[in-house]
């Protein structure tokens, strides 16, 4: 398996070339995609690449507010016992907005020395899914786009989050989608975002006013690497907060930060191309090939047993609205935006499939190790996902998706697909964590349970 572990030369390279750094933040990326690691000193960096890095069995069983998990396994059963993570190739990069000279690191966990904890390993789950299709030929080609608000550092007099200031110093109101002004107002912003993805080698390609006051959208470039196109997305999310962070703003990537606002999603752009690099989805019809039409049937049955993995948080299912442009039901269509699974117009050579139901807070690398273990599924089983829908896909909508956590945490624990799609191991932790998360949230008495109840008779 090529989980591309970087060499040695790299970092020295690098060392030469950038005699200023002083720090190096490692970071690793947890199931609920929140980086965690470790700043080292210049002088332990060429060690990291020699033999790894000792991290925490922990480390990849934490909950979203970063408490062990018990009974995930990777606490007292092993002792928390180290477990060695080695850098990924091409992941060494500079930090241009912090104020230290720092540059970053990704690690993942080493199929072997990295036990027990890589079975938890998200980006290690996608490895394994893109490598069952190259198996059976199939090389997945992806791209991702992010949808963000720019909110400001400090809080509204009732301590509510609150669109950040524009470069006049007026806080947007309106929604003005697709408005030119509103990102000239955010250019400097902007300048230093599209600096820094040039640096560190991403691709952030158009950028888009959205459907409310603040909210941004950047696309990335698609890739033949699948596993590379979500690199890219974990670290430009953690770049578009460092720039934010420097320009005196938060960036949020919460699915559903305000109640009478757009949601923010992911859309996953998916295609699958033969060894020599074609598209076996292209074809001048508008659905595009019978495989495309297999893979979306794979990806309809499978959607309910992995939704918890798009949507993996309380918040994420407030952005399931009607007329909101976030999908409702298990729906597809061509160049309809009112369904979950679209297949956009274009070139016959560009046929692919936009996936529109995860959040903004998804973990790229489980979205995209479902969306793929779905298009396997319908691929070997010759799936067909029926008519695809025309006109208004929310006035259709025979069976909606689930609106609440619980159900998606048990529709993944009782899936027979999902245990041979990732593993017993995999879905034990994971589910181990959102159970002990969704414990959490729902004990928890907040302000909302004071508006409704405090004073009930």
């Amino acid at each position: 398996m090529n989980l591309s572990f970087a060499s040695e030369q790299q970092a020295q390279a690098f060392l030469t070339e950038n005699p200023d750094i002083e720090l190096f933040e490692l970071f690793i990326v947890d199931n609920n995609g929140v980086p965690r690691g470790k700043w080292l000193h210049r002088d332990e960096l060429l060690a990291v690449y020699q033999s790894g890095r000792p991290l925490p069995s922990t480390i990849l069983g934490l909950t979203n507010n970063g408490d062990d998990v018990e009974n995930s396994g990777l606490v007292w059963d092993v002792g928390d016992i180290d477990c060695r993570a080695y850098p990924l190739d091409g992941s060494l990069q500079r930090m241009p907005w912090r104020l230290i000279p720092t540059a970053a690191v990704q690690v993942a966990m080493h199929p072997r020395e990295g036990m027990p904890a890589v079975i938890a390993d998200p980006r290690y789950l996608l490895s394994r899914v893109i490598e069952g299709l190259q198996a059976d030929g199939y090389y997945p080609v992806m791209a991702a786009e992010l949808e963000f608000y720019l909110l400001d550092a400090q809080r509204d007099s009732e301590g509510r989050p609150q669109p950040a200031r524009d470069a006049d110093g007026n806080r947007p109101r309106h929604t003005q989608v697709y408005g030119l002004r509103e990102l000239e107002q955010i250019e400097p912003f902007l300048a230093d975002l599209y600096a820094a993805c040039r640096l560190q080698g991403i691709p952030a390609r158009t950028a888009i006013s959205e459907y409310a006051p603040g909210q941004v959208e950047i696309t990335l470039e698609h890739r033949s690497d699948a596993l590379q196109a979500m690199d890219e997305a974990v670290r430009y999310k953690r770049l578009v907060k460092g720039v934010a962070h420097r320009h005196g703003m938060a960036a949020c990537f919460m699915a559903k930060p305000f109640e009478h606002l757009a949601g923010s999603g992911l859309h996953m752009h998916v295609s699958l191309a033969d060894r020599e690099g074609n598209n076996l989805f292209a074809s001048e019809a508008a659905e595009g090939t019978p495989l495309l039409r297999q893979a979306v049937g794979g990806m309809l049955e499978t959607l309910l047993d992995s939704l918890l993995m798009f949507c993996p948080n309380a918040n994420s299912y407030r952005r399931f609205q009607s007329n909101s442009y976030a999908p409702l039901a298990a729906t597809w269509g061509v160049d309809n935006r009112t369904v979950s699974l679209r297949v956009p117009g274009g070139p016959a050579s560009s046929r692919h499939i936009e996936h529109r139901i995860c959040g903004a807070d998804a973990n790229p690398y489980l979205a995209a190790a479902a969306i793929l273990a779905g298009i396997h599924r319908g691929i070997r089983e010759r799936r067909d996902p029926g008519a695809p829908v025309e006109g208004n896909g929310y006035a259709q909508a025979a069976q909606l998706l689930p609106t609440d956590w619980l159900t998606t945490l048990r529709a993944l624990e009782t899936s027979t697909w999902a245990r041979d799609a990732f593993g017993e191991a995999f879905l034990g932790v994971y589910l181990a964590v959102k159970h002990a998360e969704y414990r959490q949230f729902m004990g928890e008495v907040g302000e909302q349970d004071w508006r409704w109840y405090l004073n009930q008779a």
